[in-house]
């Protein structure tokens, strides 16, 4: 298994969570911590952030800011509204940089089973899954204290598991996951932006105490799925209800 580095300070960099991806590119990455990085997410209000700017155009960007994917450096970049409008076409920038979507989907009864679970090697009861285009594959990330872990995939169990949930079948590559979540009554499944994803892994390496983790992370994971909930719309046996 290999741990997702540090956020990083410099530039481009900063929000850091989207990772150098299985390549472990990581060199002049600089430590931020994970409170520079979560104020990034948490705040609803729009005002414009003291001393914040897009990092394409240096414009001021206001909280709750749209995100853009560098694909060469497998990075977050923090873009104002008409530089994220820039890149929501494939073509655009020979498709170096790629637009973070607000798509938000819920499944309450996943189609997958306990032994399915196991046999993705996923130690925790949650794990987000997306395609990496650099790698050709999709990859899977589970959070932990040390922040995103990734951990080795059954490829072909999680293809019987995609074609028993078609309409999650269509995450776009690079910046959107399947967040998923396992209990004793079921698996549950979100697809969400690929920031999203990354906004869980900092809150529990923010909040995690001791060896269990403790109350604190407990409330900040109810919290954040229970955000998601409200805001995702729901999908039945492949279907979507709109």
């Amino acid at each position: 298994m290999r741990e997702d580095p540090e956020p990083s300070s410099n530039g481009k960099n900063h929000s850091g969570t989207l990772r150098r991806l299985a390549d472990g590119r990581t060199q002049g990455m600089e430590p931020r911590g994970p409170l520079e990085v979560l104020k990034r997410f948490r705040e609803p209000s729009k005002r414009p952030i003291p001393g914040e700017q897009c990092e394409m155009c240096g414009a001021p960007i206001v909280e709750g800011h749209s995100h853009v994917v560098n694909l060469d450096a497998r990075n977050l970049l923090c873009t104002c509204r008409a530089c994220f409008l820039l890149f929501t076409h494939g073509g655009a920038a020979q498709g170096k940089y790629r637009a973070v979507p607000d798509r938000y989907l819920y499944e309450p009864a996943f189609r997958m089973t306990a032994a399915q679970w196991d046999s993705i090697q996923i130690p925790v009861n949650m794990a987000f899954f997306f395609f990496n285009s650099t790698l050709d594959k999709i990859v899977a990330f589970y959070p932990s204290p040390a922040g995103a872990t990734e951990s080795l995939l059954d490829l072909e169990t999680w293809e019987e598991v995609m074609r028993s949930n078609p309409a999650f079948a269509d995450p776009a590559a690079d910046v959107e996951a399947l967040l998923l979540t396992r209990s004793e009554v079921a698996i549950e499944c979100w697809l969400v932006p690929i920031d999203a994803a990354y906004d869980l892994v900092g809150r529990v390496k923010l909040h995690w105490k001791g060896f269990d983790g403790g109350e604190e992370v407990r409330r900040e994971i109810e919290a954040f799925f229970s955000t998601l909930r409200d805001r995702s719309k729901l999908v039945t046996h492949g279907e979507t209800d709109d």
